[in-house]
């Protein structure tokens, strides 16, 4: 999956940028206050994708 679309995704499951750290970008999901750190590749793979938003607490995209 592209980044610039998982981005998109965990802002409209009400995650927000929380920080950036080295080579992640910290995202927080506001509704559990849940932590988790996003890759900044072009391309990130569907296990990781999934990985994340279950960190998060999230259904993962289809």
């Amino acid at each position: 999956m592209k980044r610039r679309e998982f981005i998109r995704y965990l802002a409209d499951h009400e995650c927000v940028l929380s920080r950036e750290a080295g080579k992640y970008s910290i995202f927080k999901n506001s509704a559990n206050g849940q932590e988790v750190p996003v890759t900044r590749h072009n391309e990130i793979a569907e296990f990781t994708v999934k990985k994340i938003c279950r960190s998060l607490g999230i259904e993962p995209p289809h």
